[in-house]
């Protein structure tokens, strides 16, 4: 049994190690592939980052086969910007307006259909968890938009945006409480 570690380009296979092992002993094994402090680098896991080093794997439900993402965090991998990069140009109704099609095109071309698999067979809870948090996190890059208080058709939009990614959330949970459900009922009546 083992786990996939990306790094930039690179796929490191190791072993699981036992789910009741401190997160800052997979740092530590991974600190030692790497040659980055432990401290150095983030560690993603179906969407979210994994912060809490005196958590068990086991908290963070991980599996045999499963994917990490480690990114390195120290200041000399933020690339410098390039000498000769244009300002950007001021920000208008319709570039905001964009932004917000442009998230939401993201959510209908890929979270979404995730959604819809998921329902058809709605069975395991990580990925319940991980398409939820993904779309809180589409709802989250909606919010930060900002918009000024002129900027009637681009709050239409951000408003209408966040209804749609919301409606998606919504059907998500409640698809998966009523599989819950049925699972628990048909559990009872087995017996």
């Amino acid at each position: 049994m083992s786990i996939t570690v990306k790094w930039g380009r690179e796929r490191l296979q190791l072993p699981l190690p036992p789910l009741d092992t401190k997160l800052a002993v997979l740092r530590q094994t991974l600190s030692a592939h790497t040659s980055l402090p432990p401290n150095a680098f983030k560690l993603i896991y179906a969407g979210a980052i994994m912060k809490d080093d005196n958590a068990p794997l086991s908290s963070y439900n991980m599996r045999p086969d499963t994917t990490l993402l480690l990114l390195d965090s120290t200041p000399a991998a933020a690339p410098a910007p390039a000498p000769s990069a244009a300002p950007k140009p001021p920000k208008t109704e319709a570039s905001t307006i964009e932004t917000i099609q442009a998230e939401l095109a993201s959510v209908r071309g890929t979270l979404e259909p995730g959604v819809d698999a998921f329902l058809r067979t709605p069975t395991a809870d990580a990925e319940h968890t991980r398409l939820g948090e993904l779309l809180l996190q589409a709802l989250l890059r909606l919010d930060a938009i900002n918009i000024e208080s002129a900027w009637v058709d681009a709050r239409r939009e951000r408003k209408g945006a966040v209804r749609t990614v919301q409606g998606v959330l919504d059907r998500l949970d409640k698809g998966w409480r009523e599989a819950k459900a049925q699972a628990q009922a048909q559990a009872k009546s087995a017996r």
